[in-house]
C-alpha cells in the first residue's frame, strides 16, 4: 500500500513518455521541416502553423514540446524563433544534425506521429483512441477485455497518487462525485480521509466492474476505516457527456480533461459546474503545461503520448481556469503539487 513517504515515481513515467517526444522531434526535422521554415527568422505561431498545414491541437502539442527541448523559443513579440541549439537542425547550417535525426525518419513510430500531426489523429479514427468515443458510437471501454486491460493498467498510477491527492485536498463533509473515476482508488482514499462523507463514482459499466473488485481488496486491507468505504460509495454507470450527474459538494476530475479537445473540455466544465451545489468545489488532478506554453519537458512528452492515444492533450492551468470561469465557477490561484509530474487546481461555485 502506498504511503506519503513513497518515492516520486516520475522517473519511470518520464522515460516511457520520452519516446513520444522523440517522435515529435524527428517528425519536425525530417518530415515537417519546422526548422527550415524558421531559418529565415521568427514566425508567429499561427503563421508557422499555417505553413506546416497543422490544425490547432497538433500545433499545441508540437510547439510547446520543441520549446521545452530547447530547440525553439518565444521572442519578445511572441514569435517562435530558433535557439542556438535549434540552429543545428536547419539543413543549411554547418555542421547540421538534421541528417543524423533523419536516420530514424522511417521508424514506424515516427511515421505514425507524422500521420497524427498531419491529420489531427490517425486516419482510421478508432485506431489508438484508447479512452474515448465519437457521439453515439461504441466506446472502447464497453468491451470487457479492453476495459479491464486499460483500467488495471492505469490502476497502479492511481493507487500511488490517490493517497497524496486525498491528503492535499481539504477535509470536506458532504458528497464527492468522482467522474470517470476508473479504478476507484481516488474515491476510496478520499472516503478514507473523510470518514463521515459519501461518494458516487461514475464510469462505464465494464470499468465499474473492475473498480468493484478492487474495492473488495481495499476494504479488506486492514487499514483503519477501509471496511466502511463500500457502505458510503455508490457506483453509477453512465456517460459523463450525456447522462445526468448527481449533485455533489466536491467533484473530482482526475486525469480526465486531457483526453478531450478544447470544445469538449468547455462542455465538461459546464456540466460539472451544474452538478455542484452552491459553495461546492471542482478539483482537477492532472499534469499541466506552463502558462507560457513552453514546457515543462515531462509534460510536453506526456502531451505527445496523449495526442497519440486520445483526442486531447495536456493543457495549461490558464486554459483550465478560463473554462472554469466560463462555466460560472470562481477559479483559485492555488497550484498544489502531488507526484509523477501531476498537481491539483480547483475552483468554487458561488453561493449565489
Amino acid at each position: 500500500m502506498p504511503t506519503h513517504s513513497a518515492p516520486d515515481l516520475a522517473p519511470i513515467t518520464r522515460h516511457q513518455r520520452a519516446m513520444f517526444g522523440s517522435r515529435l522531434l524527428i517528425a519536425a526535422v525530417d518530415h515537417l521541416s519546422v526548422f527550415d521554415h524558421l531559418s529565415d527568422g521568427p514566425l508567429l505561431p499561427g503563421t508557422l502553423r499555417d505553413r506546416l498545414g497543422l490544425a490547432e491541437r497538433p500545433a499545441m502539442v508540437l510547439f510547446p514540446a520543441l520549446c521545452a527541448m530547447g530547440m525553439l523559443q518565444y521572442d519578445a513579440s511572441g514569435r517562435l524563433a530558433l535557439t542556438a541549439l535549434g540552429q543545428y537542425l536547419t539543413p543549411d547550417n554547418r555542421p547540421t544534425l538534421a541528417g543524423y535525426l533523419g536516420l530514424e525518419g522511417n521508424d514506424p513510430g515516427v511515421l505514425g506521429m507524422v500521420e497524427r500531426l498531419r491529420n489531427d489523429g490517425p486516419r482510421q479514427a478508432p485506431e489508438g483512441l484508447a479512452f474515448v468515443k465519437e457521439g453515439d458510437t461504441h466506446s472502447p471501454m464497453d468491451d470487457p477485455q479492453q476495459a479491464r486491460f486499460l483500467t488495471l493498467g492505469l490502476a497502479g498510477r492511481a493507487q500511488h497518487l490517490s493517497p497524496l491527492v486525498a491528503d492535499r485536498m481539504p477535509k470536506h463533509p458532504g458528497h464527492l462525485l468522482d467522474v470517470a473515476g476508473g479504478s476507484g482508488f481516488f474515491t476510496f482514499e478520499w472516503l478514507l480521509a473523510n470518514p463521515t462523507s459519501t461518494a458516487t463514482l461514475v464510469d462505464r459499466p465494464q470499468v465499474l466492474a473492475v473498480a468493484d473488485e478492487l474495492l473488495d481488496t481495499f476494504s479488506q486491507s486492514g487499514r483503519p476505516g477501509a471496511d466502511t468505504v463500500r457502505s458510503r460509495l455508490t457506483f453509477q454507470p453512465g456517460d459523463m457527456l450525456t447522462d445526468a450527474l448527481p449533485q455533489a459538494d466536491v467533484l473530482l476530475a482526475a486525469s480526465l480533461f486531457h483526453d478531450w479537445p478544447t470544445d469538449t473540455c468547455r462542455q465538461l466544465a459546464r456540466r460539472f459546474a451544474e452538478a455542484l451545489r452552491p459553495g461546492g468545489e471542482l478539483w482537477v488532478h492532472d499534469a499541466f503545461l506552463d502558462d507560457t506554453l513552453d514546457g515543462p519537458l515531462a509534460v510536453t512528452d506526456y502531451s505527445a503520448q496523449l495526442f497519440w492515444v486520445t483526442k486531447g492533450r495536456c493543457y495549461s492551468r490558464r486554459e483550465y481556469r478560463s473554462w472554469f470561469a466560463e462555466a460560472g465557477l470562481e477559479p483559485t490561484s492555488e497550484d498544489i503539487p502531488t507526484q509523477m509530474d501531476y498537481g491539483l487546481i480547483w475552483a468554487r461555485k458561488p453561493l449565489r
